[in-house]
Protein backbone atom coordinates (compact mmCIF):
# COMPACT_ATOMS: atom_id res chain seq x y z
CA UNK A 1 0.00 0.00 0.00
CA UNK A 2 1.53 3.32 -1.05
CA UNK A 3 1.14 6.88 0.21
CA UNK A 4 -1.59 7.65 -2.32
CA UNK A 5 -3.64 4.69 -1.09
CA UNK A 6 -3.31 6.00 2.47
CA UNK A 7 -4.31 9.50 1.35
CA UNK A 8 -7.38 8.17 -0.45
CA UNK A 9 -8.30 5.98 2.52
CA UNK A 10 -7.93 9.04 4.76
CA UNK A 11 -10.27 11.02 2.54
CA UNK A 12 -12.73 8.13 2.33
CA UNK A 13 -12.75 7.60 6.10
CA UNK A 14 -13.10 11.30 6.82
CA UNK A 15 -16.34 11.63 4.84
CA UNK A 16 -18.60 10.45 7.69
CA UNK A 17 -16.98 12.94 10.04
CA UNK A 18 -17.07 15.60 7.30
CA UNK A 19 -20.81 15.00 6.88
CA UNK A 20 -21.43 15.37 10.63
CA UNK A 21 -19.26 18.51 10.63
CA UNK A 22 -21.36 19.95 7.82
CA UNK A 23 -24.45 19.29 9.95
CA UNK A 24 -22.81 20.90 12.97
CA UNK A 25 -21.93 23.94 10.87
CA UNK A 26 -25.50 24.03 9.62
CA UNK A 27 -26.80 23.96 13.21
CA UNK A 28 -24.69 26.89 14.41
CA UNK A 29 -25.85 29.12 11.54
CA UNK A 30 -22.84 31.41 11.97
CA UNK A 31 -19.24 30.33 11.56
CA UNK A 32 -17.37 29.95 14.85
CA UNK A 33 -13.68 29.13 14.32
CA UNK A 34 -13.24 27.72 17.84
CA UNK A 35 -16.12 25.29 17.33
CA UNK A 36 -14.84 24.36 13.87
CA UNK A 37 -11.36 23.61 15.26
CA UNK A 38 -12.82 21.68 18.19
CA UNK A 39 -14.96 19.66 15.80
CA UNK A 40 -11.88 18.89 13.67
CA UNK A 41 -9.87 17.86 16.74
CA UNK A 42 -12.46 15.44 18.06
CA UNK A 43 -12.97 13.73 14.73
CA UNK A 44 -9.29 13.82 13.72
CA UNK A 45 -8.11 12.26 16.98
CA UNK A 46 -10.67 9.46 16.89
CA UNK A 47 -10.11 8.76 13.18
CA UNK A 48 -6.42 8.30 13.99
CA UNK A 49 -6.96 6.36 17.22
CA UNK A 50 -9.35 3.74 15.85
CA UNK A 51 -7.04 2.41 13.10
CA UNK A 52 -4.30 2.14 15.71
CA UNK A 53 -6.56 -0.01 17.89
CA UNK A 54 -7.56 -2.07 14.85
CA UNK A 55 -3.91 -2.45 13.88
CA UNK A 56 -3.00 -3.75 17.32
CA UNK A 57 -5.88 -6.22 17.24
CA UNK A 58 -5.12 -7.28 13.65
CA UNK A 59 -1.42 -7.74 14.36
CA UNK A 60 -2.22 -10.29 17.03
CA UNK A 61 -3.85 -12.67 14.53
CA UNK A 62 -2.26 -11.53 11.26
CA UNK A 63 -0.13 -14.65 10.83
CA UNK A 64 -3.18 -16.89 11.02
CA UNK A 65 -4.97 -15.20 8.11
CA UNK A 66 -2.10 -13.88 5.99
CA UNK A 67 -3.05 -16.11 3.06
CA UNK A 68 -6.45 -14.41 2.73
CA UNK A 69 -5.56 -10.90 3.96
CA UNK A 70 -6.28 -9.33 0.56
CA UNK A 71 -9.78 -10.85 0.56
CA UNK A 72 -10.39 -9.54 4.08
CA UNK A 73 -9.23 -6.05 3.05
CA UNK A 74 -11.44 -6.19 -0.04
CA UNK A 75 -14.51 -7.33 1.92
CA UNK A 76 -14.03 -4.87 4.82
CA UNK A 77 -13.43 -1.88 2.55
CA UNK A 78 -16.32 -2.93 0.31
CA UNK A 79 -18.76 -3.30 3.20
CA UNK A 80 -17.72 0.02 4.73
CA UNK A 81 -17.99 1.75 1.34
CA UNK A 82 -21.41 0.26 0.57
CA UNK A 83 -22.70 1.21 4.02
CA UNK A 84 -21.48 4.78 3.55
CA UNK A 85 -23.31 5.02 0.23
CA UNK A 86 -26.51 3.51 1.73
CA UNK A 87 -26.41 5.89 4.69
CA UNK A 88 -25.98 9.00 2.55
CA UNK A 89 -29.16 10.80 3.49
CA UNK A 90 -30.22 13.95 5.27
CA UNK A 91 -28.47 15.41 8.30
CA UNK A 92 -29.27 13.32 11.32
CA UNK A 93 -27.28 15.54 13.69
CA UNK A 94 -28.50 19.11 13.55
CA UNK A 95 -28.09 20.26 17.12
CA UNK A 96 -25.35 22.72 17.92
CA UNK A 97 -24.15 20.98 21.08
CA UNK A 98 -20.36 20.70 21.28
CA UNK A 99 -20.13 19.24 24.79
CA UNK A 100 -17.65 16.42 25.44
CA UNK A 101 -20.30 13.67 25.68
CA UNK A 102 -21.92 14.64 22.38
CA UNK A 103 -18.66 15.07 20.50
CA UNK A 104 -17.03 11.88 21.81
CA UNK A 105 -20.17 9.91 20.92
CA UNK A 106 -20.19 11.37 17.40
CA UNK A 107 -16.44 10.86 17.00
CA UNK A 108 -16.69 7.19 18.00
CA UNK A 109 -19.73 6.63 15.79
CA UNK A 110 -18.01 8.11 12.74
CA UNK A 111 -14.72 6.29 13.33
CA UNK A 112 -15.85 2.70 13.91
CA UNK A 113 -15.14 1.92 10.26
CA UNK A 114 -11.58 3.13 10.82
CA UNK A 115 -11.14 0.30 13.32
CA UNK A 116 -11.67 -2.21 10.51
CA UNK A 117 -9.22 -0.27 8.34
CA UNK A 118 -6.64 -0.66 11.11
CA UNK A 119 -7.12 -4.43 11.02
CA UNK A 120 -6.60 -4.27 7.26
CA UNK A 121 -3.44 -2.20 7.77
CA UNK A 122 -2.06 -4.92 10.05
CA UNK A 123 -2.70 -7.60 7.44
CA UNK A 124 -1.04 -5.51 4.74
CA UNK A 125 1.89 -4.56 7.03
CA UNK A 126 1.28 -0.83 6.62
CA UNK A 127 3.53 1.49 8.65
CA UNK A 128 0.92 2.52 11.16
CA UNK A 129 2.30 5.78 12.61
CA UNK A 130 2.52 7.62 9.27
CA UNK A 131 -0.82 6.12 8.19
CA UNK A 132 -2.76 7.22 11.27
CA UNK A 133 -1.05 10.61 11.21
CA UNK A 134 -2.19 11.15 7.63
CA UNK A 135 -5.72 9.95 8.40
CA UNK A 136 -5.96 12.18 11.49
CA UNK A 137 -4.71 15.31 9.70
CA UNK A 138 -6.94 14.73 6.67
CA UNK A 139 -9.96 14.23 8.93
CA UNK A 140 -9.13 17.33 10.96
CA UNK A 141 -8.86 19.50 7.84
CA UNK A 142 -11.98 18.00 6.23
CA UNK A 143 -14.01 18.57 9.40
CA UNK A 144 -12.94 22.19 9.84
CA UNK A 145 -13.77 22.84 6.18
CA UNK A 146 -17.01 20.86 6.53
CA UNK A 147 -18.06 22.93 9.54
CA UNK A 148 -17.47 26.12 7.55
CA UNK A 149 -19.25 24.80 4.47
CA UNK A 150 -22.15 23.62 6.62
CA UNK A 151 -22.60 27.12 7.96
CA UNK A 152 -22.79 28.31 4.34
CA UNK A 153 -24.32 25.54 2.20
CA UNK A 154 -25.75 23.00 4.61
CA UNK A 155 -27.20 19.60 3.92
CA UNK A 156 -26.49 19.23 0.20
CA UNK A 157 -22.78 18.49 0.78
CA UNK A 158 -23.35 15.68 3.28
CA UNK A 159 -24.95 13.24 0.84
CA UNK A 160 -22.32 13.81 -1.84
CA UNK A 161 -19.47 13.48 0.68
CA UNK A 162 -20.66 10.12 1.97
CA UNK A 163 -21.21 8.76 -1.55
CA UNK A 164 -17.73 9.86 -2.65
CA UNK A 165 -16.18 8.40 0.52
CA UNK A 166 -17.94 5.08 -0.02
CA UNK A 167 -16.89 4.86 -3.65
CA UNK A 168 -13.27 5.66 -2.77
CA UNK A 169 -13.14 2.87 -0.18
CA UNK A 170 -14.68 0.35 -2.60
CA UNK A 171 -12.15 1.30 -5.29
CA UNK A 172 -9.21 0.93 -2.88
CA UNK A 173 -10.49 -2.46 -1.69
CA UNK A 174 -10.79 -3.61 -5.29
CA UNK A 175 -7.30 -2.31 -6.06
CA UNK A 176 -5.82 -4.25 -3.13
CA UNK A 177 -7.53 -7.45 -4.27
CA UNK A 178 -6.43 -7.05 -7.89
CA UNK A 179 -2.83 -6.30 -6.86
CA UNK A 180 -2.67 -9.43 -4.69
CA UNK A 181 -4.40 -11.74 -7.15
CA UNK A 182 -2.68 -10.64 -10.36
CA UNK A 183 0.55 -8.95 -9.32
CA UNK A 184 1.51 -10.80 -6.14
CA UNK A 185 1.16 -7.50 -4.21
Amino acid sequence: MNIFDILFIGVGLSMDAFAVSVCKGLAVKRMDIKKALLCGLYFGIFQALMPLIGYILGSSFQNVVSFIDHWIAFVLLGIIGINMIKEAKSCEVVNNSMDVKTMVTLAIATSIDALAIGVTFAFLKVKIVPAISIIGVITFVCCVVGFKLGSIFGEKLKVKAEIVGGVVLIIIGTKILIEHLFFGG
